[in-house]
């Protein structure tokens, strides 16, 4: 027999909490199931991998808009164009480490200047800053 999920039992095992699950029905990338007679509704193996799936994407920085794009071609029929989708993330990637890089460059002048500061001069980090055009 598959195995049946209440919703919070679902969040447990897919480490996504309540109202994240919730959210995610709302947005339509999580279908809600019916609810029965009794009144709870029950989840089964397919929304725990839909969710492990969007909760993976967005660790790659994939946007909920993202996601919902890469679930609704997910029939395996549509491959040129999840490619198309991950090869934008992976230059928006690059990108941003292209940026961190020239960050990490700047910082590394002004904490060096911050240390070579003696007496009661005005921080020179703090004064950069302030002076900053970009």
């Amino acid at each position: 027999m598959a195995a049946r999920y209440t919703i919070g039992t679902l969040a447990r095992e897919t480490g996504v909490h309540v109202e994240t699950i919730r959210y995610y029905q709302r947005r339509g990338l999580v279908p809600e199931p019916m609810k029965p007679p009794s009144g709870i509704r029950h989840y089964d193996q397919e929304h725990a991998r839909r969710l492990r799936f969007i909760k993976r994407s967005q660790g790659l920085g994939f946007s909920l808009e993202e996601v919902g794009e890469l679930l609704s071609l997910e029939d395996g029929l549509h491959c040129h164009e999840v490619e198309e989708i991950a090869g934008h993330k992976l230059a928006d990637v690059r990108e941003r480490l292209v940026q961190l890089k020239n960050i990490e460059t700047a910082l590394k002048v002004l904490v060096g200047k911050c240390r070579s500061n003696r007496g009661k001069l005005r921080c020179p980090l703090i004064s950069a800053l302030e002076n900053s055009t970009e």
